[in-house]
């Protein structure tokens, strides 16, 4: 059995001949652009010639493809964009300590002071002192000649305790807990109970004769009145140290305590 042959179509559509091939027929007309802002026209593209379609080769399976390239630069490379340098800031800061708030002390109270004035405190024992060994001298004049060696070794002996008395007090008020001012009523207490007595011979020998014999005493003996308090037996030595060591201690114990009261109030 015969098979009919193949006859091809009477047109061809890819045919530029063909009055129906899209390809072959006239561009439409250009509009007239319009005066007025308006963009501008696109440009024409030229046509695309008639024919089969170009085929592409295929790819080759397992085979991949390569990635594209960038276009070669005619010149060198651009040089990287510098970087702008970055600051660090500082560590943090210490944080300073804080201040306490001033609290200030109620009306009439006053902040205690704890050293006092000690050279203050040491001229007014010395001014005090004097006073009090010129007092004992005067009452020694007044009463020598009613006085009995028992009646002057009292008397001594009270001058000496009123002496340091004083003189502790008044050292302790002003100096309060300063230790100079304890040391310098120590010392100057002493002092004025041997100056009180020891002023008193002078007088005495001038009441008894003449005032020119206090020249004389200067001439022929001028510590006859230390050898006076001292004493010519070991009783009248021993009250005369007795009247020293009284007149210290007094003095440094109530400077001590007078001090440290000054000093809570």
């Amino acid at each position: 059995m015969s098979q009919p042959q193949f006859q091809p179509p009477s047109h061809n559509p890819y045919n530029p001949q063909n009055p129906y091939n899209p390809y072959t027929l006239p561009a439409p007309p250009q509009q007239q652009q319009q005066p007025g802002f308006s963009p501008p026209p696109a440009p024409e593209q030229p046509p695309m010639q008639a024919g089969p379609p170009t085929a592409q080769p295929p790819m080759q399976a397992g085979t991949p493809s390569a990635p594209p390239q960038s276009p070669a630069y005619p010149g060198p490379p651009p040089a990287p964009a510098a970087q702008q340098p970055t600051y660090q800031p500082y560590g943090p800061y210490p944080t300073p300590a804080p201040v306490p708030a001033y609290q200030p002390s109620p009306y009439g109270q006053q902040q205690p002071t704890t050293d006092g004035r000690p050279v203050g405190a040491i001229l007014l024992a010395l001014l005090a002192s004097f006073i009090v060994s010129l007092l004992y001298t005067g009452l020694t004049l007044a009463t020598y000649k009613d006085q009995s060696n028992t009646a002057a070794y009292v008397l001594y002996v009270t001058h000496a305790f009123v002496n340091g008395a004083v003189v502790g007090a008044l050292a302790g008020k002003v100096g309060r807990s300063s230790t100079g001012a304890r040391v310098g009523a120590a010392v100057i207490a002493p002092l004025g109970a041997v100056f009180g007595y020891t002023n008193a011979i002078p007088l005495i020998i001038a009441d008894g004769r003449t005032p020119k014999a206090i020249q004389y005493m200067l001439e022929d003996d001028p510590f006859l009145p230390a050898k006076a308090w001292w004493g010519h037996s070991a009783g009248s030595t021993l009250v005369s140290l007795l009247g020293l060591l009284v007149a210290a201690v007094v003095a440094w114990g109530l400077a001590y305590v007078v001090g440290g009261r000054s000093r809570q109030a």
